[in-house]
């Protein structure tokens, strides 16, 4: 019984370290845009030079999801967490000693590249500290850690800069908890990770077989939509107020910043009941002809409804990614560790489209670059009506 009593306590905290490790993650990945505007002014740079920070940000997603699966195989969760703190700390670093435009774009690709990995790592990781039956709970908790980060995080950018404070503050702060998180992790023994079937990044044979299913790229298309979509809004919309609206991002900007982050908490916990009513298909048409009109009123509408509509777009997005991640999981049979590296490099998505919005910004205005926005949304629409999952999700209805 002892014995038992101190094994869940060590659990209890590894499970609260995994959150602590959620929190980082949205922290210092949706800290960007509420930032952009500063970047801009600070370096003089026009819209396609600042949409490359978050190009080479996500840029890192493509490049390292299916790897950090081959790494955690091989080397197991602690030696993961240790390699991916690793290059978050480099990175933050050389964003704290060179803060000069070119070394931002490398730091933040090499930090991108370590929440890749922890992205990758941590899931499986959750799942054996805290227990398959409690892994659901945990998820969602974790859901909420994730969500609660991107609020908060504008409030404490805004806070610095009341203090006299600039921007580039925040990368020391990431620096110290990165080289915290180090000594804590390579302090802390962790579970063996044994990862189920779905987890396993696959062969390269795997990979070939699923790519000559059509379903597997339009579904890869589909998270390329979703993500761009989620970080071409959170990215630019601070800008997008400061100019047609005259909206301070150091005040009224990073407030609708962190309330689209808030709501898109609040929206994926409300969808959690939801999918429990009706088929998940549906629920994915509804919420996206809401992005849709919710998108549209946040170009188009006075400043008043402007500073609303853009945070009810994260309501409206929230359940998007789950569902088509879990459609795509659904429609084929086996490979199924395989596919979620090809979906997860799919997160390329937020480098490619927020750089479109920058690029095409610079020659038509950023109100009219962003709705390309609306082609996204259009196609994960289009999900809505062409997926055929081989299982579908359970209702009560």
């Amino acid at each position: 019984m002892g014995f038992k009593f101190i094994n869940m306590k060590k659990n209890n905290f590894i499970l609260l370290l995994i959150l602590s490790i959620w929190f980082v993650i949205s922290f210092v990945t949706n800290i960007i845009g509420p930032m952009l505007p500063m970047v801009i002014s600070d370096f003089q740079l026009s819209l396609t030079l600042a949409s490359f920070l978050p190009f080479s940000f996500f840029l890192a997603y493509g490049v390292m999801s299916i790897p950090a699966g081959i790494i955690i195989e091989r080397y197991g969760g602690k030696v993961s967490l240790l390699i991916a703190f690793g290059f978050a700390f480099c990175g933050a670093l050389f964003f704290v000693l060179f803060p000069t435009y070119g070394i931002v774009l490398s730091s933040l690709f090499i930090i991108g590249l370590g929440m890749a990995m922890l992205q990758v790592v941590i899931l499986p990781l959750m799942r054996e500290a805290g227990g398959e039956r409690n892994y659901a709970f945990n998820a969602v908790l974790a859901q909420i850690v994730f969500g609660g980060a991107s609020f908060v995080s504008p409030f404490v950018l805004t806070g610095l800069l009341h203090r006299n404070y600039p921007w580039s503050s925040m990368y020391l702060i990431f620096t110290v908890v990165f080289a915290l998180m180090l000594i804590i992790i390579g302090s802390v023994k962790f579970p063996k990770v044994v990862l189920k079937e779905n987890e396993k990044a696959g062969t390269l044979q795997n990979y070939k077989d699923l790519l000559k299913n059509k379903y597997v790229i339009l579904y890869f298309l589909g998270i390329i939509s979703y993500v761009g979509t989620e970080q071409g809004i959170a990215n630019w919309m601070s800008q997008f107020l400061n100019i047609y609206h005259g909206i301070s991002p150091e005040g009224m900007g990073a407030t609708v910043v962190a309330w689209f982050w808030g709501l898109m908490t609040v929206g994926c916990l409300l969808g959690l009941i939801i999918v429990k009513l009706i088929d998940s298909k549906i629920m994915l048409r509804i919420f996206a002809i809401i992005a849709i009109i919710n998108l549209c009123a946040a170009l188009f509408a006075p400043a008043s409804v402007a500073v609303i509509a853009f945070p009810c777009c994260g309501f409206s997005i929230s359940i998007m990614f789950s569902i088509i991640f879990s459609l795509a999981l659904n429609s084929v049979e086996k490979y199924h560790g395989a596919f979620s590296g090809i979906l997860c490099t799919g997160i390329f998505g937020g480098a490619l489209m927020p750089f479109l919005i920058g690029w095409i910004g610079d020659m038509v205005g950023l109100r009219f670059s962003m709705l390309i926005l609306l082609i996204t949304l259009a196609y994960i629409l289009s999900i809505s009506f062409w997926a055929k999952p081989l299982v579908k999700n359970k209702t009560i209805l």
